[in-house]
C-alpha cells in the first residue's frame, strides 16, 4: 500500500518537474536589441523598416519575443554616453550600423555582441581581425569604402569630363574616411584631377565647404558618405543646386533627396540582411565565429531632373549603365 502511494507521489512530482520547463519556455523574456545611431530618426526610416522586415521574416515580432531599444544621438559626442546606457541595460545585442557607431559601442563593451550593417572598412580600422574570422564581439556586413570612393571619382569624371578641380567633402569624425581619402588621392593622380579636400565634421561646416569650392572654382564635388552627410542629404543637394555644382554621392538616398548621382551599396538590403546576424546571435552564435559579409548589390543612380537644372548632359554610355534613372 505504502509503495503504491509513494509511486503516485513520485509520479506527481515528476509531472510537476516536467511541466516546469514548458511553463518557463512559454514565458521566456523577450530579447532586447539596442540600436545606436545618429539622428534625426526620420532620416533613417527606410533602413529601420528594412531591419524590422528582416527580423519579422525570421520570426522576431516586436512586443512579442523581441524589443528594440533605439538610442539616437544628436552628434557624435553623445554616442559614448548612449552606448554606455545600452550596456547598462544589458541588451542582448547592439546594432551599430557603421564605423562611427561601432567605435563607441566597442569602447563600452567587450562582451555584448555588436553587429554592423554597412561598415566601410572593418579590417582597416581594426574593428575585426579579419573578414573570415572577426575574432572579437563585433561582426556584420561591410562595403569597402576605399574601393567605392575611387569608383565614384571615376564615374564623376566620366559624367563631367571637363572637371579638373574636384571638391571632396569628408568627415574627420568618421573612422573610415582617412583610408578612403588616401585611396581618392592616389586615384586623382591617375585621373589627372586636382582635389580640394573639405573637412566637414558638422552640418554647420557645409556652408564653409561650398564657399571654399566657389572660391577655388571647383568644377564638381564628391561627398564621402557618413552618418552626418546622410542625415543632411537634402541640405547638401540644395547647396549643390544653389551653387550649380554637379556632385557624386555614396548611395541612392542622396539622389532621391535631390542629388545628381550616386554609386554605392544598397544600404536597405544590407540592413535587411543584418537581421540574419542578429537572429544567429540571439540563438547563441558568437560574433567571433560569424564571418563579415561584403555587400553584393551595388547601384548607380542618376537624377536627370537635377542634371537638366544644372545644364549637364549625362553621357549615354553612363545612362545605359545606371540601375536607376530619376526623370
Amino acid at each position: 500500500m505504502t509503495s503504491h502511494i509513494g509511486r503516485r507521489k513520485f509520479l506527481a512530482t515528476l509531472g510537476g518537474a516536467a511541466a516546469w520547463p514548458l511553463a518557463a519556455s512559454a514565458q521566456q523574456p523577450a530579447k532586447v536589441v539596442g540600436v545606436l545611431n545618429l539622428g534625426p530618426a526620420s532620416a533613417w526610416s527606410s533602413r529601420v523598416a528594412a531591419l524590422r522586415a528582416g527580423l519579422r521574416d525570421l520570426g522576431w515580432v516586436e512586443g512579442k519575443n523581441i524589443v528594440i531599444e533605439f538610442r539616437w544621438a544628436d552628434n557624435v559626442d553623445q554616442l559614448p554616453r548612449l552606448a554606455a546606457e545600452l550596456v547598462r541595460m544589458n541588451v542582448d545585442v547592439i546594432f551599430a550600423p557603421s564605423s562611427t557607431m561601432v567605435e563607441p559601442a566597442r569602447q563600452a563593451t567587450k562582451t555584448i555582441p555588436i553587429v554592423f550593417s554597412n561598415h566601410a572598412d572593418p579590417v582597416g580600422i581594426g574593428h575585426v581581425a579579419s573578414l573570415a574570422r572577426p575574432g572579437g564581439n563585433v561582426t556584420g556586413l561591410s562595403m569597402l569604402l576605399t574601393d567605392l570612393a575611387v569608383k565614384e571619382l571615376e564615374i564623376l569624371t566620366e559624367a563631367v569630363p571637363q572637371a579638373k578641380r574636384i571638391g571632396v567633402v569628408w568627415n574627420p569624425t568618421t573612422p573610415s574616411h582617412a583610408p578612403a581619402l588616401r585611396a581618392i588621392e592616389d586615384a586623382s593622380e591617375k585621373l589627372r584631377v586636382r582635389l580640394l579636400l573639405l573637412p566637414a565634421p558638422s552640418a554647420n561646416d557645409f556652408d564653409g565647404a561650398f564657399a571654399a569650392m566657389v572660391q577655388e572654382r571647383a568644377d564638381a564635388f564628391l561627398v564621402v558618405p557618413s552618418p552626418l552627410s546622410t542625415s543632411y542629404r537634402s541640405a547638401l543637394a540644395e547647396l549643390a543646386l544653389k551653387h550649380r555644382l554637379p556632385a557624386m554621392y555614396g548611395h541612392r538616398d542622396y539622389v532621391e533627396a535631390g542629388g545628381l548621382m550616386s554609386y554605392g551599396a544598397d544600404i536597405d538590403d544590407l540592413n535587411r540582411r543584418t537581421a540574419l546576424y542578429i537572429d544567429k546571435i540571439l540563438k547563441g552564435a558568437k560574433p567571433a565565429d560569424l564571418p563579415v559579409e561584403q555587400a553584393s548589390k551595388y547601384q548607380l543612380a542618376i537624377n536627370l531632373k537635377v542634371a537638366k537644372a544644372l545644364g549637364i548632359e549625362i553621357p549615354p554610355t553612363l545612362l545605359a549603365r545606371a540601375d536607376e534613372v530619376i526623370e
